[in-house]
């Protein structure tokens, strides 16, 4: 991880198939070459632990929007 992340947020997400959304999500965690942002995701106590640090502002919002939507569909898709 690079020293350049400025900007970081912690968010945990409290649900009964925590794993299930651990183990469809870890392959989308990391950070590709040249990317502005760093996600990493773990899993404790039944909850999905997804940290998110970032270059700038716009990084950081970006990276938030994206995972926001990506645990949304999959929770939404465990549910049914």
């Amino acid at each position: 991880m690079a020293d350049s992340f400025d900007h970081s947020a912690e968010f945990i997400f409290e649900t009964s198939y925590a794993d299930k959304l651990y183990e469809v999500l870890l392959p989308e965690a990391g950070s590709d070459p040249g990317e502005k942002s760093f996600v990493a995701l773990s899993l404790s106590d039944g909850a999905l632990h997804l940290s998110i640090q970032a270059e700038d502002v716009s990084a950081m919002r970006a990276s938030v929007n994206m995972w926001f939507r990506l645990i949304a569909v999959s929770s939404e898709i465990l549910a049914l």
